[in-house]
């Protein structure tokens, strides 16, 4: 026997799952995809709503009241700069997207991170499926999601949450684990509960690193947008697609160039607001 002729393919399995996958829960994925679509075209709704002309400054002024006028600048700057190249409205279809997707994997992360600190088993059980998540080459995640969502926003958000998932996770779990053993006895001590001891102590000590794992999040998340304007998912990713397949260096230059003004303005944006420390009152 030619042992060199034998091989495994992974499709003749996988092709199988995802077909009874797509028969059994057809209603399921049905769902998932109007909800996501309904999100999707909400916000998206919402950031088109007001010309980009008053959007822009009202975006500016809001942050420079809350944040500081460096950053209502840079907001200023980044903005004016997408609008400026024509592609304002991919613009704010990946700011949609992003935003969405950071969010849903915070939430799916940030618990799991914190369970994984605190149950040692949890943390070996999870490090093995984190390891192979952040090796698998990132388009690799659209081939399962397109195969059941089809084309479209819905599979390109999907790849998006699972390939933001594992850095913040990581993440979340070191911040936790590196929490100072006195400040969670001195919590237990004057008799606070575990909820107090978790948002009052924990979260502040773990704040430094859960930033860091926040930011690694989004950029991640534009960068798998970048690859999901292969399946349909619009956007920037569209606008570097395009300018790939018809060799538009000028085209595929300035949508990159709108997604690192993304990328900086909600890395500032959401760094500077989590790391604002609370206004004591003063007597």
């Amino acid at each position: 026997m030619d042992l060199s002729k034998l091989h495994f393919s992974p499709g003749a399995v996988l092709a199988p799952a995802v077909d009874w996958l797509n028969t059994s829960f057809h209603g399921f994925f049905d769902t998932i995809s109007r909800v996501v679509e309904t999100v999707l075209g909400g916000i998206e709704t919402a950031l088109l709503t007001l010309p980009p002309l008053a959007m822009i400054p009202a975006v500016s002024a809001i942050v420079f009241l809350t944040l500081g006028w460096r950053l209502a600048l840079l907001v200023l700057l980044a903005f004016g700069f997408c609008l400026g190249v024509g592609l304002w409205q991919a613009t704010m279809q990946t700011v949609a997207l992003v935003t969405v997707a950071v969010a849903v994997s915070v939430l799916v992360a940030l618990p799991l991170g914190i369970l994984a600190a605190r149950r040692p088993r949890v943390e070996a059980t999870l490090r093995p499926v984190l390891d192979v998540m952040q090796t698998v080459p990132p388009w690799v995640y659209l081939i399962p999601a397109v195969m059941i969502f089809s084309l479209g926003r819905v599979p390109a958000i999907m790849a998006t949450i699972i390939y933001g998932i594992p850095p913040m996770l990581r993440l979340t779990t070191l911040a936790f684990k590196h929490v100072p053993k006195d400040l969670q006895e001195l919590g237990a001590a004057i008799g606070a509960s575990p909820w107090a001891i978790l948002f009052k102590i924990e979260f502040p000590a773990a704040r430094p690193t859960l930033l860091v794992g926040l930011n690694q999040c989004i950029l991640l998340s534009l960068a798998m947008v970048v690859l999901a304007g292969l399946v349909g998912a619009g956007g920037l990713g569209a606008e570097v697609t395009r300018g790939l397949t018809r060799m538009e260096m000028g085209l595929g230059l300035r949508a990159g160039l709108a997604i690192v003004a993304v990328a900086m303005v909600l890395d500032r944006i959401s760094k500077a607001a989590l790391s604002r420390a609370p206004k004591r009152k003063t007597e």
